[in-house]
């Protein structure tokens, strides 16, 4: 039996080590990549090769439950024993860990060769691609393995399926997100047919495919707190090691998946406003440590950092070292961390979500004081004076909600409640959540005030493979760079990346510090963010056959005016869509996306209620008022 724990933990490992060791075949953009869409043979051979592998999945289903296929029991019987949770949580945990380690290199990895390399010449052809799929599937797969191995009701959450089927809540939301993120695959093709490709992480297809993935982890934490209100021998100190190192992990990688979202920020290409980034490092810290710290007690919080920074660490060595693209860089959360942790040391008589905010004012305040010092560190685009005030009321507003959301969902994970649930948690959850959308709707818009023009002079310069310049540039007005958020010089996609923030010689007057490459198929431009206003003016743009855009060449002096950053970042974008099309696009995401969030939100409080005795899970008011005040004294009491 030890023979064949280690020959199937060497497999997994051999099989991410040799996804990770294909090389990037995808090279620099020649103007003849597709820009609506994936060819037709391409996506009938994808569908063919996915109604395979569900078919296979499907027979070992069958076979495990009438009793032919008796192995999966074994493998099962396997990581119980490694981890002292039953067989319907410990092997589709380890699946979905592997899974959600590969599709996140992948995604990673397929980020920095578009930034470096721009579109694919097929979706097939860019190896990323697989190891995102691989890893989507794989998380579906483990919330389909959480539900088959369950024989009999696995836990107080489970829900009957009917005909002798069990699905634990966990595995139920892994499940749903898994679908949730794969449903993007070819939505998101789709969405290139009808609108050309958007480039970028925040497309709205794009999201299912990073939200879906991310909030799986959520899943696992659920199904492990489904599995250990069962196993007692497992609680505390008594968890064999290898169960505490994965949930280290786990609540590392639920921080890594809330990190996703500022991806575009991390290789400093942002197609927002900077604002958001504080933002949203805000947001995760408050959600993820919060929860972490709640989840697993004393140190979680700490447990929580440990796990990201090796995991995302990870990640920047692979993409950045290994396969030799643009690095992911990350935020580091320490500061938070500890903060948290202090915070619940002294509020040990404050409910969840009232201790959480209380931590959300911490982290939105020191913490933020101590991630902007990080960004002039080592992200690529620093946060300066000039995004003040509004990055620090967002930022604290951010935190806030974010620990109020993360104490709502620690409570609804952890065993046993330290309170009973109360209604205003939920909603007070609730209107934290109804706040971050307030504040992502605040931050979107975009205008094109600013600069009118860039009068550019360039001069040549050594550079590698081609063409490289050093570029002068006066703004007009010359007043029009005071205040900004970022000025810089963004040229991508032509094997590489390179971004240079200009140095100001004069009122209005600013050159570029490093060489600007300016030949085959880089993309080069000067971007600038002021207040509300994304906006940028070209040095050179190549020929683009596919679109069709014809070439911006790089002369030797020119004025330019400056447009809607978009212009130029998405050029691939398809123009005179009709208005309702649209419109009915992003409503559907989005109502695919609200079921998700329903579901999320069911699976929490089913947790919530399950945690409870039998019969106070659904008294009447009166009742449940007296059960309340009954259970809080009694607290009380234990907590003196």
């Amino acid at each position: 039996m030890t023979r064949m724990r280690f020959t199937f933990s060497a497999s997994a490992l051999s099989f991410l080590a040799g996804a990770l060791a294909v090389p990037a075949t995808a090279g620099a953009a020649t103007g003849n990549e597709p820009a609506g869409g994936a060819a037709a043979g391409e996506a009938i051979g994808a569908t063919v090769a996915a109604l395979v592998v569900t078919g296979l999945i499907a027979i070992v289903i069958s076979g495990h439950r009438s009793g032919k296929l008796p192995w999966l029991d074994r493998l099962a019987g396997v990581f119980e024993r490694q981890t002292g949770l039953p067989g319907w949580a410990a092997l589709p945990s380890a699946v979905l860990g592997i899974s959600l380690l590969t599709a996140v290199t992948g995604m990673y990895w397929d980020i920095s060769l578009h930034i470096d390399n721009g579109r694919d010449a097929g979706p097939l052809a860019n190896p990323a691609h697989y190891l995102i799929l691989i890893g989507l599937y794989g998380s579906l797969l483990a919330g389909a393995l959480s539900i088959a191995l369950a024989r009999t009701r696995p836990s107080d959450a489970a829900i009957h399926l009917g005909a002798g089927w069990w699905a634990p809540a966990g595995g139920l939301l892994i499940a749903g997100c898994g679908a949730f993120a794969l449903a993007g695959f070819p939505l998101d093709d789709l969405w290139h047919r009808l609108f050309g490709q958007d480039v970028t992480l925040w497309g709205p297809t794009h999201l299912m495919l990073i939200g879906g993935g991310s909030l799986a982890t959520l899943g696992a934490m659920a199904l492990t707190t489904e599995a250990m209100a069962g196993r007692q021998n497992v609680k505390g100190s008594e968890a064999p090691i290898a169960l505490r190192l994965r949930r280290v992990f786990l609540v590392g990688g639920f921080l890594v998946a809330l990190s996703t979202f500022q991806g575009e920020f991390d290789f400093g290409v942002p197609q927002f406003r900077l604002v958001f980034h504080p933002m949203l490092e805000m947001l995760a810290a408050g959600i993820g440590l919060v929860a972490a710290r709640i989840y697993l007690g004393r140190g979680g919080a700490i447990s929580a950092v440990v796990g990201f920074l090796l995991i995302r660490g990870f990640l920047a060595l692979v993409v950045g070292v290994v396969f030799g693209q643009t690095t992911p860089h990350f935020p580091l959360y320490i500061v938070e961390a500890i903060l948290v942790e202090l915070v619940f040391l002294r509020a040990t008589r404050l409910r969840p979500v009232t201790a959480g905010a209380v931590a959300g004012v911490a982290i939105g305040t020191i913490g933020l004081a101590a991630e902007w010092g990080w960004s002039h560190v080592w992200m690529p685009i620093p946060w300066p004076s000039e995004l003040l005030p509004e990055a620090a009321v967002a930022g604290l507003l951010a935190a806030v909600a974010g620990g109020a959301v993360g104490g709502f969902i620690g409570a609804a994970l952890v065993r046993p409640r330290p309170f009973p649930p109360l209604r205003a948690e939920r909603l007070a959850a609730l209107a934290a959540g109804v706040v971050l959308m307030a504040l992502v709707g605040w931050a979107l818009p975009l205008s094109t005030d600013g600069p009118r023009s860039a009068s550019v002079t360039l001069r040549d310069v050594p550079g590698d493979g081609g063409r490289a310049v050093a570029a002068t540039i006066r703004l007009s007005p010359r007043d029009a760079a005071n205040d900004v958020e970022f000025l810089n010089v963004t040229a991508w996609q032509g094997g590489g990346s390179v971004l240079d923030p200009l140095e100001r010689v004069g009122p209005g007057v600013y050159r570029t510090t490093r060489p600007i490459p300016v030949h085959d198929g880089w993309k080069a431009m000067v971007r600038l963010q002021q207040g509300d206003a994304l906006v940028s003016a070209p040095l050179y743009l190549p020929l683009d056959r596919a679109i069709p855009a014809p070439e911006v060449p790089a002369a030797a002096s020119f004025t330019r005016e400056f447009k809607a950053d978009h212009e130029y970042l998405q050029r691939e974008r398809k123009e005179g869509v009709p208005g309702a099309l649209t419109v009915s696009a992003y409503l559907t995401v989005l109502a695919i996306a609200l079921s998700l969030m329903a579901l999320i939100a069911w699976v929490l409080i089913r947790l919530e209620t399950s945690a409870l005795p039998p019969d106070e899970r659904r008294p009447g008011r009166r009742r449940l008022q007296e059960v309340v005040q009954m259970r809080t004294r009694r607290t009380s009491v234990h907590v003196e």
